[in-house]
């Protein structure tokens, strides 16, 4: 059985609709299981902030190592099962990074109240979730922009409950993103 250019190109085109859809389905699975981890660790991170405002550079600061381990950890478990690694050296980097950048602007530039770096913290964070959206899913710029738009709204109107506020929109998206995309 012969084919035409015609019909070798359609097969060409489905092949490759597939091997995207399961690079997809891969980096949503693997991203899933991250999102709810830092979901999780985030909401507790608001409402330890919430009760005890005091520490809440020290919680911030224990919430972040307990990211950057547990995201190592799931890269290390998931590996032999996906052969993709999810954090790596580079990502490592990445992350230090990020942190010095979002450090400089935070307390070196700025000199916000705590509500003003909950929100600072918040935004930066969206804004590397919806760029990354542009190259491995809407899912990821769906997240980035509506979290950014209810921080913004909890930072002007919601008062003293910020913190609360935050836990469940800022933890609880991650954590509603990532058990959706679980399904994806």
């Amino acid at each position: 059985m012969m084919i035409d250019s015609q019909q070798a190109s359609e097969a060409l085109s489905d092949i490759n609709e597939i091997v995207r859809r399961v690079r997809q389905s891969r980096i949503y699975n693997l991203s899933s299981l991250i999102m709810i981890m830092w979901g999780v660790l985030v909401f507790a991170g608001n409402v330890m902030t919430y009760l005890w405002p005091r520490y809440g550079g020290l919680i911030w600061i224990a919430i972040d190592v307990a990211g950057v381990l547990g995201s190592f950890a799931i890269s290390v478990f998931r590996y032999p099962r996906t052969g993709v690694r999810t954090f790596d050296s580079r990502m490592l980097l990445a992350f230090l990074l990020y942190c010095a950048f979002g450090l400089f602007f935070s307390v070196a530039l700025g000199h916000f109240t705590p509500r003003q770096l909950a929100t600072f913290w918040s935004l930066y964070a969206m804004m590397v979730y919806t760029i990354a959206g542009l190259w491995v899913g809407t899912a990821f710029v769906g997240l980035g922009l509506a979290i950014s738009a209810l921080t913004l709204v909890g930072y002007f109107f919601v008062g003293s409950w910020f913190d609360l506020w935050m836990a469940v929109v800022n933890g609880g998206g991650l954590i509603l993103v990532g058990l959706w995309m679980r399904r994806s």
